[in-house]
């Protein structure tokens, strides 16, 4: 491994994490617009839509252009939609926004994952893809702080967009300017021949599993300013580092996991984390209203599903290796989970009239990553 190839790929991350302001953004165009919980909902389901419409195309992509030139494309079509609020803003605009966001995201994901194989050796890959993790959850802990800067400057939280594409455009300069040899893949491929890949029965259990897990992510970053202000009362500028919590504390298990998961068996590290994951979500359940212990919860679950997502991705590369750009396109489709769960949160949180109701689909998509554990390879 050589930083010179390494740092820009790792960078990469670092933009992939701009998906997650979703979470304390949906709160503030939903005040703004004077939104119901359900419509609110539609707004990370443009973010995350476009991995089930775009994934697969992309890794196709992939092996026609070269996996650093679609993730480069990817940070540019990600400027594109941090510039929208700026120009227009009403719900309309943003919904556009952040569709362009999610299918720059998606290229980046796609891409990404993959071009890390080509910079870092085979048998490091859970661990260098945890890394990635790590650095993600950087920029998704950084989103909130981003915001609050953004207010005490001009008094406007959408300056934040700016921040976020000058980032993006540095990350597409710096990969242009990094010469990365790409590993060739044999062989035609299509939309149907990846989309075969799902008559394994493992890879299918797999694609599953990231569809809930990042539905779970996905859901808990939206719900936890919303359930700060339901319970402890909060203004949405202090109940938003709420999400912040959340993703210091995956950044924490992420990079607790990068070490941990070089040393022990995915499937033991998976069981603990997802068991520890299904236990706070119960006590969150249990009507927790104070701030400090609803913080630690929050946290919990953080740290909980940190490294979920890295060990079901990298047990499927090393399922099937030699179709590492399919399956990366297939395992990231599944990243689409994150559209399904806050418009399902948003219903049952109208129909119970409180955001316990959110809790019961996120406690659901739960359990059946404790099923994926109990499945999962030992090595």
């Amino acid at each position: 491994m050589k930083l010179r190839y390494l740092l820009p790929v790792l960078f990469g991350f670092f933009i992939m994490g701009f998906c997650d302001i979703v979470g304390i953004a949906t709160s503030y165009v939903k005040t703004e617009f004077g939104l119901s919980e359900t419509l609110a909902g539609l707004i990370p389901s443009m973010v995350f839509l476009w991995f089930l419409i775009f994934a697969v195309p992309t890794s196709l992509l992939c092996r026609k252009f070269g996996r650093r030139k679609m993730v480069i494309a990817g940070n540019l079509i990600t400027v594109v939609g941090m510039l929208i609020p700026l120009m227009v803003f009403t719900f309309p605009a943003c919904l556009c926004a952040f569709a362009l966001l999610g299918i720059g995201n998606t290229i980046l994901q796609v891409a990404l994952n993959p071009l890390l194989t080509d910079v870092v050796d085979g048998k490091a890959l859970s661990s260098s893809l945890t890394a990635g993790q790590v650095i993600k959850a950087v920029s998704s802990f950084s989103g909130p702080f981003i915001v609050a800067f953004a207010i005490s400057l001009s008094g406007n939280w959408k300056m934040m967009f700016p921040v976020f594409a000058v980032l993006s455009i540095l990350s597409a300069l710096w990969l242009a300017l990094t010469p990365i040899k790409e590993k060739s893949e044999t062989g035609s491929t299509s939309v149907k021949s990846v989309f075969s890949l799902l008559g394994d029965r493992f890879v299918l259990m797999l694609f599953l599993g990231i569809v809930c897990v990042v539905g779970v992510d996905v859901g808990i970053n939206t719900l936890a300013p919303k359930i700060l202000m339901e319970r402890c009362g909060l203004p949405i500028t202090e109940a938003g580092f709420g999400s912040s919590v959340y993703f210091l504390c995956r950044v924490a298990g992420a990079f607790i996991g990068t070490f941990l998961l070089s040393r022990i068996s995915d499937r033991k590290y998976y069981l603990f984390h997802i068991i520890l994951g299904l236990a706070v979500i119960a006590v969150m359940f249990a009507g927790v209203s104070e701030k400090i212990m609803l913080m630690i919860l929050i946290g919990g679950t953080g740290y909980a599903f940190s490294s979920i997502f890295s060990v079901l991705y990298s047990q499927a590369l090393k399922h099937i290796p030699e179709k590492a750009d399919e399956i990366s396109g297939l395992m990231i489709t599944g990243v689409f989970g994150g559209a399904l769960v806050p418009p399902m949160m948003g219903v049952f949180s109208d129909m119970t009239g409180s955001q316990a109701g959110s809790l019961i689909v996120i406690a659901a998509f739960a359990l059946y990553l404790l099923f994926c554990g109990i499945r999962l390879k030992k090595a």
